[in-house]
């Protein structure tokens, strides 16, 4: 306990799933937490949960206006910037449009970018920077193209980035989480009897024989956060009960 205290940390998209997982984890630790949404009322129901010295900004990661207020509020040092916000859905090549390519890319690629970009005058020397990518940046899953090339974009960001931010003493790592059961999952399909047989389908590929659960990346998250991985840089760790791996 109290591994982040004193720290001030930014979660973006943490309003369920792993980004609500890691801001509580965050949170409990000692940290005081900026949590992103872009829905107000999911948002407030997220910082209630998470509790402890958490601040809600209303921000869409892809819009770079939200991302000036938001740091505008933060308006302080940042210790831990854990970039998660992102999404996707199940389009064949033949099915995907502009729009879904956009709106993929536009999140989770350009999102990404300028929400570091936009932190570096607020980050301190010797802050981690971290961020979500994911085992579909480096398999070919039928139907998720656009979302494995905007992920495998991120996991090419956190190396450049190593670099360029040595200087300062900046970590930048990602996380590749497997399949990890969340509302997002679900999404995915609906819902419903889908999602069961969905969640059953990718629980089958895991050599854990099960799904993952948010705590378990966000733990892989707080390890990244603190100097127990003050010589872990550019790296990509997995954490995804041996899917990519075996």
């Amino acid at each position: 306990m109290n591994a982040l205290q004193g720290k001030t940390a930014v979660v973006t998209g943490g309003t369920s799933g792993i980004g609500l997982a890691t801001a509580r984890l965050f949170a409990a630790e000692g940290a005081r937490v900026f949590v992103t949404g872009r829905r107000k009322d999911v948002l407030d129901a997220a910082v209630a949960e998470i509790g402890g010295d958490v601040t809600g900004v209303q921000v869409d990661s892809s819009d770079l206006a939200d991302l000036e207020r938001l740091y505008e509020t933060v308006g302080g040092p940042i210790d831990v910037l854990f970039a998660n916000a992102g999404g996707g859905e199940f389009l064949t090549l033949e099915q995907v449009t502009e729009k879904h390519f956009d709106d993929t890319f536009g999140t989770n690629v350009k999102g990404t970018l300028f929400t570091v970009k936009k932190a570096l005058p607020l980050l301190v020397d010797g802050a981690s920077v971290i961020l979500t990518a994911s085992t579909a940046g480096t398999k070919g899953n039928e139907a998720f193209g656009v979302y494995g090339a905007s992920k495998a974009a991120v996991r090419s960001f956190a190396r450049t980035w190593a670099q360029e931010l040595s200087g300062r003493g900046i970590r930048v790592n990602s996380i590749s989480p497997g399949p990890v059961d969340t509302p997002g999952i679900s999404g995915l399909v609906g819902g419903g009897e889908a999602a069961v047989q969905l969640t059953s389908a990718l629980a089958s590929t895991v050599p854990l024989g099960r799904m993952g659960r948010p705590e378990e990346i966000a733990s892989v998250a707080l390890f990244l956060a603190t100097d127990a991985s003050s010589f872990v840089t550019g790296a990509e760790l997995f954490a995804d009960g041996g899917a990519n791996q075996v």
